[in-house]
């Protein structure tokens, strides 16, 4: 093999960027050293000399950049080199799939002749001839050459660690995590007594698992086996965080494996396990998420289900890091995006005005999946957006795929599409680690590098820990008649604590007898603390927390803002930063605030949220608020973020407001409704003191976020003692423009209404939305705290009837209920009382207005402005004033079985007088919200409202709904 020395720089031309780069470094060493460099390369310099970088023309083709003329090129050599090159990316980048990750051995053989030297027409005697370090950079002292180069790196890329890196484009982050690999710079190195404590621990992990199965018998536990090493691998993520700083670890999980993480990675006492279990009836029969357990709170929740919170002290550290690991019902990854919103509260620092100052580096999050649910459910890739997005992502996210290949009783192939359940997050850049469960220190190298690049790059990571499932879905299933050769391998395969204590004993680290000694320190430790739970007859404390009883209510604090406040406030939300460029149209909008103060002027409901928030900073308070079209709002009526005319840079007056004394974050989020609003309820739980807002763009969009809904936002505080003041406003109104976007559906939010879990609200003033911002504002931390969710205006945001007069917002709060104003002054004359709620009672007066010389001294008004809470005593003492009341209606625009009408209808007959009928005048009962015709709609209306102001209207027509009952 021959090559002409005036031909040199054609040898190079097969090396380009990183690789060219590295052959140059290689060269200035050499020509300082020549025993610095590998003899490869020595052998390389001396014969062809200095690497030389080619020159591109215009033409595509590549010249030398010196005056040598090029001779005639070993072809072969060249082809060799190339292709040599090639075997080493796919070995990086498919490597895995020849990589032994499959504890079981079920997986289908694939295909891995993209790894074979053969596909690329190398023999050995080829890549013999090829210096180790000029195919492979990151060779090794001991590969001599280019054959044991890529038997080294073919056995690193298919050991128990499987690595997919080659989806990550950042060409930085990806050679640093090879390099990790190749170099083993993330190699986890474990001294004798550190492997000892590893299978400790897996004992203990294995042993309690074991005592439960025995001890109770047929209750549903759903074990960790088969990913036992979940535990260590969670206890060396919380080391290493806390070691770094972190003062909080946030971790979410779905039931499996749930008791064994709380006992030993959350510290939970075995006693009270113990006593849940003890405690418990047999039920077998019940359903697989059946409610058993002691329960907490007003009602509960199993105990598969629970949270719970701890702190530690890292060794040499003398501040405390908080381990939390939140609260979750069985809808497994819906707790995702409520952890990410825990750990971004518990980095912010909210203390000053501008948005939060954000250190990463405070808290670490660390969620655990399911295989099946990671592929299957859709929550999954809504938070995995959140990975890079500024008003969301954390530092980066640790995910564990607890991967027992099985959902319930469906196998992989029937619950995913893709080879991994992994795959998904191929799409958000995220480095994946595919590791054996049953090689303990396999699973703390993923551990290792998944912490350090997190460290480092600030981004997620994934390490899908594939194992298996000892036992069915849980503990009284029989996975055998689904999966029987799966069991049938389960049933003769040894646990990871024997198959590593195995290991130890043969490598000499621990005698053959060290698993027994374990297993019975602690059996007898579990028994001995079961035995103390047995002959313990004391009751824990079920009573519920306190409940906001009617009667007991104490009086409404004022919500006012003093004048000269307001004023000052108000001037300065209009004075932009020197040089800043408002968009005219916009600036002439903003600029007509300026006098809303005066005495003859008005506030509109933009202004007066704007004044709200503005006064709520100042008390100290701060605010988050986000949704798709935050900044601006979906009807362009917010404007909190503005953006010059002519460079776009944006600029929020409340950042700059002298009043302001917290943060104020104002973020547009992605287009997702779970997720976003799973994190904003996250962020509230774990920042209290925080007013958290979010806003949907219109208010149906919330039937993409009903599991938040139901499972947390509703539930979460008589399931879990969890309290939260989340605010929630859901732009709600039939205005002709079709089904979708008309109804937020307030009928679901007061069927779930009870045990005073949140207010529900549909108001008809800007002055009122004022102080009921005030009003939650200032709850945030009270024991009766709790969310708000609101029937926000679209068309009423403009409608003058809506904006306030300055002096009602100077004193006062908020009004459960509102009355008519010019009615109901003859007492002894009013036969009918209209109650009704948000948009139709401002067509109400609309249509009064139009019929000023009607004789409406029959008839009263009620604006229920609070729904839920009900005010019965408020209404009650209107409706006491009427000695000659025949009838109370309820009018509403929605349908029927929709709106409010199934609501009020049992509450407005318990407040009648006897002889009173209750009716209701509304749309019939319909399938959709709203006409999708706009003049249907029109007529409609314009019945309901001529029925409502009609005396005796409903005696002979209940053709729109209207019934005397």
């Amino acid at each position: 093999m021959t090559i002409d020395e005036s031909n040199q720089p054609w040898l190079w031309e097969s090396y380009y960027g990183p690789n060219l780069g590295y052959v140059q470094e290689q060269y200035e060493l050499y020509k300082q050293d020549p025993n610095s460099v590998d003899e490869g390369y020595r052998e390389l310099f001396e014969r062809y000399g200095e690497p030389v970088a080619p020159v591109t023309v215009s033409s595509g083709q590549s010249v030398v950049s010196s005056t040598e003329t090029p001779a005639k090129v070993d072809t072969n050599l060249l082809k060799k080199a190339v292709a040599a090159e090639r075997l080493v990316w796919n070995i990086r980048t498919y490597g895995h799939l020849a990589a032994d990750i499959d504890p079981l051995g079920l997986s289908t053989a694939t295909d891995v002749r993209l790894l074979d030297p053969e596909q690329y027409g190398l023999g050995q005697r080829d890549l013999a001839q090829l210096p180790a370090s000029l195919i492979w950079e990151n060779a090794p002292p001991e590969a001599k050459d280019g054959w044991e180069a890529i038997q080294l790196l073919r056995k690193k890329y298919t050991g128990p660690l499987a690595y997919e890196f080659a989806h990550v484009h950042d060409e930085k982050e990806r050679n640093w995590l090879n390099r990790q690999v190749e170099t083993g710079s993330s190699t986890l190195s474990l001294d004798d007594e550190e492997r000892i404590e590893l299978f400790k621990r897996l004992v203990e992990v294995e042993q309690f698992e074991e005592f439960l199965h025995r001890t109770f018998i047929g209750q549903k536990r759903f074990s960790i086996e088969g990913n036992d090493v979940l535990v260590p691998m969670l206890d060396s993520i919380v080391r290493i965080a806390a070691r770094s700083g972190a003062r909080h670890v946030l971790m979410g999980m779905a039931h499996r494996g749930r008791l064994n993480v709380l006992a030993h990675v959350l510290g939970k006492p075995y006693s009270k396990i113990f006593s849940e279990f003890h405690h418990s009836p047999n039920k077998d029969t019940m359903p697989s998420e059946g409610s058993m357990g002691v329960t907490f709170g007003w009602t509960g929740d199993v105990k598969y289900h629970l949270g719970a919170h701890r702190s530690v002290t890292p060794e040499g550290q003398s501040f405390e890091t908080r381990l939390t690991l939140a609260n979750n019902p069985s809808h497994l990854e819906y707790v995702n995006p409520v952890v990410e919103g825990f750990t971004r509260a518990a980095q912010d620092d909210r203390t000053d005005k501008g948005y939060p100052r954000q250190d990463p580096d405070k808290a670490a999050a660390i969620i655990m999946h399911g295989d099946a649910a990671f592929a299957g459910e859709g929550i999954v890739a809504e938070t995995l957006n959140f990975n890079q997005l500024t008003g969301y992502q954390n530092g980066g996210t640790i995910h564990i795929i607890v991967n027992n290949r099985l959902g319930f009783t469906t196998d992989s192939g029937d619950s995913r599409s893709t080879h991994y359940a992994s795959d998904l997050a191929k799409g958000y850049e995220i480095p994946i680690i595919h590791v054996n469960a049953d090689d303990p220190e396999a699973c703390l190298r993923a551990v290792a590098m998944a912490t350090e690049y997190r460290n480092l790059f600030k981004k997620d990571f994934l390490i899908d820990l594939i194992g298996y499932r000892r036992y069915g879905h849980n503990e009284t299933d029989d996975p055998e008649t689904t999966q029987p050769i799966m069991y049938s391998k389960v049933k003769n395969h040894l646990r990871v604590a024997s198959l590593y204590g195995n290991k130890l004993a043969q490598q000499g680290v621990v005698d053959d007898k060290r698993y027994e000694q374990f297993k019975t320190e602690i059996q007898d430790h579990l028994k001995s603390i079961y035995e103390e739970v047995k002959t313990d007859h004391t009751e824990d404390s079920n009573a519920p927390i306190n409940r906001l009883e009617a009667d007991s209510k104490a009086p409404e604090a004022s919500t006012g803002v003093s004048a000269s406040l307001l004023q000052t406030i108000n001037d300065g939300l209009l004075k932009w930063p020197e040089n800043f460029n408002v968009y005219p149209k916009l600036q002439r909008i903003l600029e007509r605030r300026a006098t809303a103060l005066n005495p003859e002027g008005k506030v509109d409901w933009g202004h007066a949220e704007t004044l709200a928030f503005a006064s709520i900073l100042a008390d100290g308070k701060p605010i988050r608020i986000t949704g798709q079209d935050v900044e601006r709002a979906t009807f362009a009526h917010r404007n909190l973020v503005l953006h010059d005319a002519q460079t776009g840079e944006p600029f929020c007056p409340l950042h700059r407001l002298p009043e302001a004394k917290a943060s104020f974050a104002i973020h547009n989020s992605p287009l997702s409704e779970a997720s976003v609003l799973g994190f904003e309820y996250g962020y509230n739980v774990y920042a209290p003191e925080t007013l958290v807002i979010w806003e949907a763009q219109y208010g149906d969009f919330t039937n993409a976020a009903q599991v938040i809904i139901d499972q947390f936002i509703s539930a979460g505080r008589s399931k879990w003692t969890q309290k939260s003041s989340l605010v929630m406003l859901l732009p709600h109104g039939h205005e002709g423009m079709g089904p979708e976007h008309s109804s937020a559906r307030p009928e679901r939010f007061l069927q779930l209404a009870a045990e005073d879990n949140f207010t529900v609200a549909n108001l008809t003033s800007a002055s009122q939305y004022f102080h009921l911002l005030r009003r939650q504002a200032r709850s945030t931390q009270e024991e009766t705290v709790r969310p708000l969710v609101v029937m926000a205006p679209k068309s009423l945001i403009r409608n003058p009837r809506v904006a306030s007069s300055p002096e009602e917002f100077n004193e006062g709060t908020f009004q459960p209920i509102l009355q008519q104003k010019g009615l109901g002054d003859k007492k002894n004359a009013v036969e009918r009382v209209i109650l009704c709620t948000g948009k139709v009672a401002i067509d109400l007066e609309e249509a009064l207005d139009k019929n000023k010389e009607e004789d409406y001294s029959w008839l009263h008004v009620i604006r229920v402005e609070q729904l839920y809470p009900f005010p019965k005593e408020e209404i009650n003492a209107v409706l006491a004033e009427f000695t000659n009341l025949q009838e109370i209606i309820w009018l509403q625009e929605e349908p029927q079985n929709m709106g409010y009408w199934r609501y009020t209808d049992a509450r407005l007959r318990d407040l009648a007088q006897e002889g009173v009928a209750v009716s209701y005048i509304g749309r019939p009962e319909r399938s959709s919200p709203a006409s999708g015709y706009q003049h249907i709609h029109a007529i409609e209306q314009q019945r309901i409202l001529g029925l409502a102001l009609k005396q005796n209207s409903l005696q002979n027509n209940i053709s729109l709904g209207g019934s005397r009952l």
